[in-house]
């Protein structure tokens, strides 16, 4: 699962920071060229609880195979797309199945993992995303001057072979029967999206961060401009070896909740400055907090739901994950043309800081029968 994981974010990554260049080359302006991720991150978003909740009612297996295949109908389609704003139509309805994807290949993986160490599990999981988003845009650049249309078309065979071991790593499960899940709006979890907008929350400024701090490092004249990307990467597998197992052994409520106060002090230090120490010092600490969070947040909630409902649950949480990030990725734009970096950083750091106590709010109501062992 984490290979097939990997395969995924290397395709996707591919994609994404090329696309908004083609669409330059076709006529579309850079607000169309924006669009691109900003489109297919939304469409994820607003279909991702019923997408989730779709791979519990059809079958992890079956929904993999369908989403895999499908990504690589996508890729084939731009590959001959002569005008963007047939790319921005696609992308929309891309990021549908790509929510179904990254719902059903969760819950896969929560299915695999011991309830003890689920915590850990899903951390090193996540490293082969980690690894994916790091190798995936040097290709994708590469792959680009050779030619659009090979860059698409690698990247239809990608998903061509996640859709093959997608069928090959879990084939012989059965899907759920029909009647045991609930339909139309009752199929969502409510509870895990009213919850998980505390993902909303702190992760808005990430999204600000994924598309301007490398602008904030050119400003400040500091290189190389992927510089707090290398040390968020290195701190947030360095935290997920640790945070990860403790979790599972004192609680997670006892991890994520310093992790949110962390992200907070990571964003205050990212708006300080964007020279090189201010960048490496802040990529460390916003690394720790984040990488920490999201495994142990997971988990939690994964104890309070029924393994048939893990994939609405997923897809919940990647509602308001996605969400956040564009929605971050679009005021921060704005805020950033209006008054700087630092009040970006700013209000992601304020934003952050309402997931504390959001959270401690809304959890007694969202989850009243806690199994945390710190409850």
């Amino acid at each position: 699962m984490c290979a097939f994981n990997f395969t995924v974010f290397l395709s996707a990554f591919q994609l994404f920071p090329t696309a908004p260049y083609r669409i330059l080359e076709l006529g579309g302006s850079t607000v169309a060229a924006g669009l691109f991720v900003g489109f297919l991150t939304f469409g994820s978003a607003l279909s991702a609880p019923f997408t989730g909740a779709l791979s519990d009612r059809v079958g992890r297996t079956r929904m993999l195979v369908l989403t895999s295949s499908a990504l690589a109908a996508f890729f084939v389609a731009y590959a001959f797309t002569t005008r963007y704003e047939v790319m921005l139509a696609l992308v929309a309805l891309h990021g549908i199945v790509w929510s179904g994807l990254l719902s059903a290949s969760a819950a896969q993986v929560a299915d695999l993992l011991p309830e003890s160490r689920r915590a850990e599990g899903i951390g090193y999981w996540g490293f082969s995303t980690i690894l994916a988003i790091t190798v995936a845009p040097g290709v994708g650049f590469w792959m680009r001057e050779v030619g659009w249309t090979l860059l698409c078309v690698e990247g239809a065979l990608l998903n061509a072979a996640m859709a093959f071991s997608a069928w090959w790593l879990t084939r012989g499960a059965r899907a759920p029967a029909a009647a045991a899940h609930p339909s139309g709006f009752a199929q969502i979890e409510w509870r895990v999206v009213a919850i998980s907008v505390t993902l909303f929350l702190y992760s808005f400024g990430y999204g600000g961060i994924t598309s301007f701090v490398a602008m904030y490092a050119d400003a400040n004249h500091t290189t190389p401009r992927t510089l707090f990307f290398i040390t968020f990467s290195l701190a947030t597998v360095a935290v997920r070896l640790v945070t990860g197992p403790l979790a599972d052994r004192v609680g997670h409520r006892r991890i994520f909740l310093p992790s949110l106060a962390v992200i907070v002090v990571g964003y205050l230090l990212l708006s300080v400055g964007g020279a090189r120490a201010w960048l490496i010092v802040s990529g460390i600490v916003f690394g720790i907090g984040f990488g920490a969070a999201w495994p142990v947040f997971t988990a939690y909630l994964l104890q309070h739901f029924a393994p048939a409902r893990r994939g609405a649950v997923f897809g919940g949480v990647l509602a308001c994950f996605d969400a956040g990030i564009g929605a971050g990725s679009i005021a921060s734009g704005w805020i950033i043309g209006h008054w700087g970096f630092r009040a970006a950083y700013l209000t992601s750091a304020a934003l952050a800081a309402c997931s504390i106590p959001y959270f401690l709010a809304v959890e007694k109501r969202a989850l009243p029968r806690s199994t945390d062992n710190t409850t």
